[in-house]
């Protein structure tokens, strides 16, 4: 039976940084991986082929908008034939990279699933049996399939369907209003679809602020979008034409049709068949592995990291993750868990919106005090000429030193213009530091020196 200082369960963001760590600091080290392909949910079904498609239709959607800008731009549609020939292919060559440092030789690459028969030990799909003095989780999640009558048995599309599709979908119903559902409701409406999105709770993205998510919800429909918020499912019926959703609205029922459904509900650990009991890994009833600030289990020579074990399902998180827990395997003294207060989210819809740190719900919650200024785009000289007129820029800092403790962007480029607060965040500047930098005129991310200058001004700074 081989043996080995640290298995990595999973090839994704949290098990191949575990492993690449682990290999480094002298550990004998191995990843095993049973996917059909290697790469893990973000190369391969996540985020580089959603957004290499958001991008596209970014473009799309400006080109369709060549009047605004005074162009005569007669005609701009998609072919999805080639547009899905270019994410194959850019694909394909990101996880040509990965599989490359999968086999490069600093670990050994196991393709099957295994299980654990006892907390040492791992048997592989082909009853060979590995031992380990230390082990890391990062076996992802799946799809999530909620008790509504006729879902499951519905032939509906899931995330993958969608970011492999060929053809323009006459129609879609998309039922969900999380990250996956909202980024991609709008590319199937910019590429030519009829969509309809059906969300539960009373606002979409509803992780983010009730202002933040209202933006985008405004963006929507006023690009075509039926959206319904506040809904309860009560049914979904596939026929020969397609399919129909039945939903409560404001009390009323209420029926949709459309000739493809999108089961966008969320998604759930990928847990099942790792027989964690056997290995003394304790997991919440929705199969999330339970672990400590060092992503250890309830055994703690087992870890976890990624969207199996979460709090959040996002790849730099679970890159440290998996990092920190391979350092903490190795005996690597002086170690600090994983800082959440720092927290940067990002969702590519159009208008795209971002958060870093700490957001006004979590310090009401909390009790702790903080002062707030926001600034709107439609008032910036940069987006206004960019015809980028949605959401706003939002600093939140500390009452007495003015020191930045988060910031909320909804707006052109949200996704790049929070890195301006990434550095200052961590390295817990202040709303006057940052006054102090340069900010060019014009650029969007002056923007950000308005609500900067609103606090410093409350605070009685210059």
């Amino acid at each position: 039976m081989k043996t080995y200082d640290f298995i990595a369960m999973g090839g994704g963001s949290a098990g191949f940084n575990a492993a690449r760590v682990a290999a480094g600091l002298g550990l004998r080290t191995a990843v095993i991986d049973g996917a059909r392909a290697l790469g893990g949910l973000c190369i391969l079904r996540g985020c580089m082929p959603s957004k290499t498609l958001l991008y596209m239709a970014d473009v799309l959607h400006l080109a369709q908008k060549g009047k605004t800008f005074g162009l005569k731009i007669p005609s701009a549609r998609a072919d999805m034939k080639a547009i899905h020939a270019r994410k194959t292919r850019l694909i394909g060559e990101f996880a040509s990279y990965r599989v490359k440092a999968l086999t490069g030789g600093k670990f050994d690459l196991i393709r099957s699933h295994a299980r654990f028969v006892d907390p040492h030990t791992l048997e592989l799909a082909d009853g060979r049996k590995l031992r380990a003095k230390h082990f890391l989780i990062g076996t992802g999640s799946k799809v999530s399939t909620p008790p509504v009558p006729g879902l499951r048995e519905a032939k509906a599309w899931t995330s993958d369907d969608v970011l492999d599709l060929d053809f323009i979908p006459k129609s879609v119903i998309v039922l969900g209003g999380g990250i996956v559902a909202c980024e991609l409701a709008q590319l199937l409406k910019r590429i030519g679809a009829r969509v309809t999105l059906v969300q539960r709770s009373p606002n979409i993205l509803r992780d983010h602020s009730e202002d933040a998510s209202a933006v985008v919800q405004q963006a929507f429909r006023d690009e075509g979008i039926e959206l319904f918020t506040d809904t309860k499912l009560q049914s979904v019926v596939e026929g020969r034409g397609g399919f129909a959703v039945t939903f409560l609205n404001q009390g009323k029922r209420t029926v949709r049709r459309a000739a493809h459904l999108f089961n966008a509900l969320g998604r759930q650990p990928n847990t099942a068949g790792l027989g964690l009991d056997a290995a003394g890994v304790r997991t919440r009833p929705d199969g999330q592995i339970v672990i400590n600030r060092w992503q250890q289990t309830s055994a703690p020579h087992i870890y976890a990291g990624g969207d199996c074990s979460g709090p959040h399902e996002i790849v730099h998180v679970a890159i440290q993750q998996g990092e920190l827990a391979a350092r903490h395997a190795a005996g690597v003294k002086g170690l600090k868990p994983v800082d959440y207060s720092l927290l940067l989210n990002v969702v590519f819809t159009d208008p795209p919106l971002a958060t870093i740190g700490r957001l006004e719900r979590e310090l009401t919650e909390a009790g702790t005090p903080f002062l707030v200024a926001s600034y709107p785009f439609n008032d910036h000289g940069k987006s206004i000429l960019m015809d980028a007129n949605y959401g706003y820029v939002k600093v939140i800092a500390a009452p007495k030193t003015g020191r930045i403790l988060g910031a909320e962007i909804v707006g052109k480029d949200a996704g790049e213009l929070i890195h301006c607060f990434s550095g200052p965040l961590a390295m817990r500047a202040t709303v006057f530091d940052l006054l102090r930098a340069p900010w060019y005129h014009p650029t969007l991310a002056e923007i950000i020196t308005y609500p900067l200058e609103e606090i410093a001004e409350k605070l009685g700074g210059t």
